[in-house]
């Protein structure tokens, strides 16, 4: 008695956990919604219902009653949803919608004179057909149905697949060209390859895209040249969302090792060495930037462009003379560079790039408003930047 009373109870639960499972689950089977806008909707249906208007109009006026008595089909409403609404996919170019409603009446045709039982002659015909539209590279939703409809209406004229499924393909294939391109939409839409500058600059190779392609293994919309196209042009809204508004205060070194004019060569050398920089913008009093000292700088002045004698020159070239006049240099004023490029701290990170990449720059200080010293950035600090703005997404 209880088991059976604790069933009764457990059966509302079970049927709100069966629900509740089905509504996670129910937007697979829903569409994604479209991403093109109101005027392209308008576009496309007008379109449709010209491309329909005129292929029916002129079919009827043509096809001779004696002739065919079928002179328009219902898979061209299908085509011209292609034609007219997705006209950039591979299944909706000329070759694909002529030869893949043409071929697939074919195959119909012929199932339906071999195969007297329509439950085979229905599921072969779409078979063959679809095998033979992969085979030609005129793959073509519809040409499925105009198979199984030739089946359907046990067309056994070979004549059906010039009038009317040829002559509907032609005239509709013609009004998508009219139409589409006096709208704004080039169709034709060529299939084209790789852009090779636009490969050379991205992150991702042709190489690259075939192994995703190969991975995916399925049939896209869309043709491969569009496919890069589209994943240029992700990436570049990445690259500036991500690191188009990234100034130079946000990836600064804050606080960096500086020295002054009259500092004594070796103890510039000694921070050097202690702090592992490569370089120490030279400041005022007021620290205002009056030249850069880098290790280019020390090498330089200290004539390390010849091998011999490297580690002698070296020590004496270091060490002070101690003496109030010197042949050599004493202070970081008499060998720091001079001329100094500097950023101000709210400048852009993405303005530098030129000035790392071709302008020979290793270190930048960075200036605030009033011009003193409140940073540096070096190219570890931007490739970093960089990096950051652009890293993959790393999934399991």
């Amino acid at each position: 008695m209880n088991y059976a009373i604790s069933n009764h109870l457990r059966r509302p639960y079970a049927g709100a956990f069966v629900a509740v499972e089905l509504m996670k689950n129910l937007s697979a089977w829903l569409s994604a919604t479209s991403p093109v806008d109101a005027h392209e909707r308008r576009r496309a249906i007008l379109g449709a219902g010209f491309g329909i208007l005129i292929t029916a109009l002129i079919s009827q006026w043509l096809v001779n009653p004696g002739l065919a008595s079928v002179w328009l089909i219902a898979p061209m409403g299908a085509s011209a949803v292609l034609v007219f609404a997705v006209s950039g996919s591979p299944m909706a170019q000329p070759w694909a919608v002529i030869g893949g409603n043409t071929i697939s009446a074919l195959v119909g045709i012929t199932c339906a004179l071999l195969v007297n039982d329509i439950r085979w002659a229905a599921p072969l015909s779409v078979l063959l057909a679809m095998a033979l539209m992969f085979t030609l590279r005129c793959l073509h939703p519809p040409g499925g149905a105009t198979a199984l409809l030739a089946v359907l209406m046990h067309a056994t004229n070979y004549q059906f697949a010039l009038v009317p499924v040829f002559l509907n393909s032609m005239l509709l294939v013609l009004c998508g060209v009219v139409y589409n391109n006096l709208t704004g939409r080039t169709y034709p839409h060529a299939q084209r390859g790789a852009n090779a500058s636009r490969a050379a600059a991205a992150r991702f190779t042709a190489a690259d895209m075939d192994s995703a392609l190969a991975h995916y293994n399925q049939v896209l919309d869309v043709s491969r040249g569009d496919l890069q196209e589209l994943l240029h042009h992700a990436e570049l809204a990445s690259y500036h969302r991500n690191f188009g508004g990234l100034r130079c205060a946000d990836i600064m070194s804050s606080e960096p090792v500086s020295v002054q004019f009259g500092t004594a060569i070796d103890e510039a050398w000694a921070l050097m060495r202690q702090h592992n920089i490569k370089a120490l913008p030279v400041v005022d009093r007021t620290r205002r930037i009056v030249g850069i000292l880098t290790t280019a700088d020390f090498l330089r002045h200290a004539g390390l462009d010849e091998l011999a004698g490297l580690g002698g020159r070296w020590r004496t070239f270091i060490k002070r003379s101690g003496t109030t006049h010197s042949t050599k240099p004493e202070v970081v004023g008499q060998i720091m560079a001079r001329k100094v490029q500097v950023a101000s701290a709210n400048r852009h990170v993405i303005e530098l790039v030129p000035l790392f990449s071709g302008g020979g720059h290793h270190h930048i200080p960075i200036i605030d408003a009033e011009n003193r010293l409140v940073g540096i950035i070096t190219q570890k600090d931007l490739l970093s930047a960089l990096y950051s703005a652009v890293k993959p997404e790393l999934h399991a």
